[in-house]
């Protein structure tokens, strides 16, 4: 059974993106991008990232 977690090894700030590419099987950069675009598309990004990053369990 798969989990999201926060990967540790692949982060550039807490992991999440990492986490969620690795969960979802698909490339960390479309993830970041997705998260940028979210961001500035009225800071939805923001929160998400905040609330996965509070929530998800590390490695």
């Amino acid at each position: 059974m798969k989990r999201l977690v926060l990967d540790r090894q692949n982060r550039k700030i807490a992991g999440v993106c990492a986490g969620i590419a690795n969960y979802l099987e698909v490339d960390v950069t479309v993830v970041r991008i997705l998260f940028l675009i979210a961001l500035l598309g009225g800071g939805f990004g923001f929160w998400m990232y905040l609330i996965i990053w509070a929530v998800a369990p590390s490695e």
